[in-house]
């Protein structure tokens, strides 16, 4: 457990600046999501993994401490270190203090030593945090852990994510994930199970459910469940640095997490314009392609050839493919529909998931028109899973509205506003309504004047 007593002031009263709470707010948060994930990881490794949920408490303990402290003496000039140290200086009360931790001595003395008492100074190496964090992905993704309950705790661990964000990537509940992560630390130290990068065989055993881990941070930060904003920037740059960060390891580096980082980096570029200046979503046909990310998308490129090596096919290749064609396109008219359509044909044999399905609709209206789109959504409109989500009806609203069947769109469009969740979602589905309730209106409006002509 971690003791909270009142933090120590390193700052007089006379340099105290007040300092805004939603400015600090800010700061911690983005504090949380880049740099949690780099000292849980660091302290486990000091700590023992076994004492996981201690050194997630430490962590939250120092930036806790930061929005106690920080509205008051001001925000660091390096607060990543702050927090860093913090949290080494609340690791080394807790190992002093616990009984169980009296074999860790010979790492306190290394720590000890490592002590800078200037606070702009990181108190552990970049390369040791990073191989730390490498420990933290494997350990996460060990064969012992439940298969359900290791992208759960990766995202929980690694990545600072809540319960309830988890939980919606998962389309689940709260309590069935605060289960998973539970079972899941629990069999980490029933199983003793080793905090370190394996080797050979094993890493490659364990990639998959890595790159799974990353694939859905990526996916909650390019379009967040919950929140205000539906695209949150530093989860989607926080899953590209842990991706780089395996495809630069020599038994991370395969074609298929070169794939993912493509993928990741080709979708990036685009986030300038997902949203205008309001915080509307704008869809692909209305982004300003001058304004996409070109070293990002350079990047994207890069890794994709670099994907290529070997013989290995994987959906990430596939999913880079697509993005890869969006990409390339100069403007939307010019968008090469049929080459997508047939990645999106290779795509549904390694997941014929109703979303997937679902986008292929999209590709085969690219390719023959709306109506060919409705009747590939026929069958999927059947599947029970998918009939809660909201972008199901709005990809029929905009078919329907693009066959000039204003009712019928704006029914889809209404089922869908009633489903979104994000204010982005709802803002863009609520213009969409009144655009065909008033195509519907006029429509009717000249069927009335007809008819009084008849």
């Amino acid at each position: 457990m971690i003791e909270r007593t009142k933090p120590k002031q390193q700052v007089s009263p006379s340099k105290v600046t007040l300092q805004e709470p939603q400015e600090v707010s800010r700061v911690v948060e983005h504090l949380f999501r880049h740099e949690a994930g780099k000292m849980v990881a660091t302290l486990t490794r000091i700590f023992g993994i076994e004492h996981l949920n201690l050194a997630e408490d430490v962590v939250q303990e120092a930036l806790a401490r930061a929005l106690q402290t920080w509205p008051f003496y001001g925000v660091p000039k390096n607060p990543s270190a702050w927090i860093m140290r913090v949290s080494r200086n609340l690791a080394l009360d807790v190992v002093r203090r616990e009984k169980v931790f009296n074999d860790k001595e010979p790492e306190i003395i290394r720590l000890m030593e490592q002590s800078n008492p200037a606070p702009e100074v990181a108190v552990f190496p970049e390369q040791e945090i990073a191989d730390d964090r490498l420990r933290m992905m494997s350990a996460c993704c060990h064969p012992l852990v439940p298969a359900e309950a290791q992208v759960a705790l990766a995202l929980k661990t690694l990545c600072g994510f809540s319960v309830t964000e988890i939980s919606r990537a998962f389309l689940t509940t709260d309590a069935a994930i605060a289960k998973r992560l539970t079972r899941a630390k629990q069999k980490i130290r029933e199983a003793r199970i080793p905090f370190e990068i394996p080797a050979g065989a094993e890493l490659a055993r364990r990639l998959d459910s890595v790159l799974q881990s990353l694939y859905l941070l990526f996916n909650e930060g390019y379009k967040a469940s919950i929140g205000e904003k539906l695209v949150r920037e530093e989860i989607c740059y926080e899953a590209i640095r842990l991706t780089g960060l395996l495809a630069e390891h020599a038994a991370g580096n395969q074609p298929r997490t070169h794939a993912l980082l493509a993928l990741m980096l080709l979708n990036a570029a685009r986030i300038p314009t997902r949203v205008d200046g309001e915080g509307n979503l704008l869809r692909l046909k209305e982004q300003d392609r001058t304004r996409w990310n070109q070293p990002m998308l350079a990047r994207g490129m890069f890794h994709f050839a670099q994907s290529a090596a070997g013989q290995e096919i994987t959906e990430y290749h596939l999913q880079a493919g697509i993005a890869a064609c969006h990409c390339a396109a100069k403007d939307y008219a010019s968008t090469d529909w049929r080459q997508i359509l047939s990645l999106y044909d290779r795509l549904i044999e390694f997941d014929d998931s109703p979303v997937v399905a679902l986008n292929r609709a999209v590709a085969v209206a690219g390719v023959s028109g709306p109506q060919a789109g409705l009747e590939a959504l026929a069958a999927v409109q059947k599947r029970q899973c998918i009939q809660s989500y909201y972008l199901l009806y709005a990809v029929l609203g905009e078919f329907e509205a693009q066959l000039n069947h204003s009712q019928a769109a704006a029914n889809h469009f209404r089922k869908s506003l009633q489903l979104a969740e994000l204010k982005s979602e709802q803002t863009f589905l609520l213009s969409r309504l009144r655009d065909t309730e008033r195509s519907a209106a006029g429509a009717a409006t000249k069927v009335v004047a007809r008819a009084s002509r008849l």
